[in-house]
């Protein structure tokens, strides 16, 4: 079943070590089948070097294992709450990347203070709350609902990733290379950030002129960076 969104899952994972996202097994990709209501996830604290795309785990909505020998990622349930929240959305990566979990850790949005920020997310990428201490009951379902929650005012397509405070970073994307393509990009933002304020503590954000010619000549009705 889904054997080639498994392959596709099984490759965006392996792009996570590849881009140095993941230490051990602190990560995890999916993608959903829009038609069948299914997703594919990595399965649970499985090596990157042993994994293997018949490994891959395929999951439907409402959280049941449609087939598969192994348990799904823990992060499962936040992938299912994120999915029935953006209908958009075809792929989700979580990962415990250095840089933007230092900004989680600390409960700070990364502030957009260039044009490579700008180029690929539209102004700040939010850092959501803690959840509450009954909230930890359901942690990975009440994780997804927090993110849905805070995007209820933003467009997941032009801030295509979050931060979870004292946690780390969820990324997403129109398929599964596209997610881990955001991820990417989160964790070299994030870095650009943290040392742009080692440099200079009292920087500013890039003026709004020059974040919305970046992003929309990237994303607008009248976009012209790359090729037609």
């Amino acid at each position: 079943m889904l054997e080639e969104l498994k392959k596709k899952v099984y490759e965006a994972n392996m792009l996570l070590p590849k881009y140095g996202l993941v230490t051990f097994t602190w990560g995890n990709v999916s993608a959903i089948d829009r038609e069948s209501g299914y997703f594919v996830i990595k399965p649970s604290g499985v090596d990157y070097d042993k994994l293997r795309p018949e490994d891959m785990v395929v999951m439907d909505l409402s959280g049941n294992r449609i087939e598969g020998n192994l348990n799904p990622s823990s992060d499962t349930a936040t992938h299912c709450e994120l999915y029935k929240a953006f209908p958009t959305v075809g792929g989700i990566v979580h990962t415990h990347s250095p840089w933007a979990t230092s900004w989680a850790q600390a409960g700070r949005g990364i502030p957009c203070y260039g044009t490579t920020h700008a180029d690929y997310i539209y102004g700040e990428v939010p850092c959501v709350r803690n959840l509450t201490k009954e909230e930890l009951e359901q942690y990975e379902v009440n994780t997804g609902k927090l993110i849905a929650e805070r995007f209820r005012s933003l467009d997941e397509k032009a801030v295509p990733c979050v931060l979870c405070k004292n946690h780390g970073p969820f990324a997403w994307g129109k398929d599964a290379h596209e997610a881990v393509h955001n991820a990417v990009v989160l964790e070299e933002v994030a870095k650009m950030a943290a040392r742009c304020e080692m440099i200079n503590p009292d920087v500013k954000e890039a003026p709004q002129e020059l974040q919305d010619k970046h992003y929309f000549r990237k994303h607008g009705a009248g976009a012209y960076y790359g090729q037609v």
